[in-house]
């Protein structure tokens, strides 16, 4: 069963740094596209970074890069968001998302429950 558990999210002023976490199980997690979205009160889901560790590509969305990092930890099954310099605009509820491919299913995307970040003064 894919579980993608994320956290970290919380209340920042502008210029502050949060760091998110998703927790996954229940797929290989090194070989699976994981990626974090967001979306905020009102407005349309966003995606915001991608890693594909396979293809050894990682993407940013314009609006968070050069502020976003996305990295993965194998050996904890754990995806990560640092975020830095953040912005009122950035809040939102982030999060993960995988895409697990197995050869019985094909392709297939998993959304997680979100972290709430709150940019604010």
């Amino acid at each position: 069963d894919v579980q993608l558990q994320a956290s970290g999210g919380g209340l920042v002023q502008p210029g502050g740094s949060l760091r998110l976490a998703c927790a996954a199980a229940g797929f290989s997690f090194s070989k699976s596209y994981m990626s974090w979205v967001r979306q905020a009160p009102g407005k349309e889901i966003e995606w915001v970074s991608g890693i594909n560790e396979v293809l050894g590509t990682i993407r940013y969305a314009d609006s968070v890069r050069g502020r976003f990092t996305i990295s993965k930890d194998n050996a904890k099954n754990t995806l990560y968001l640092q975020m830095n310099n953040l912005k009122p605009e950035d809040t939102a509820v982030y999060s993960c998302t995988a895409n697990v491919y197995t050869y019985s299913r094909g392709s297939v995307d998993y959304w997680g429950q979100g972290t709430q970040v709150t940019v604010s003064s």
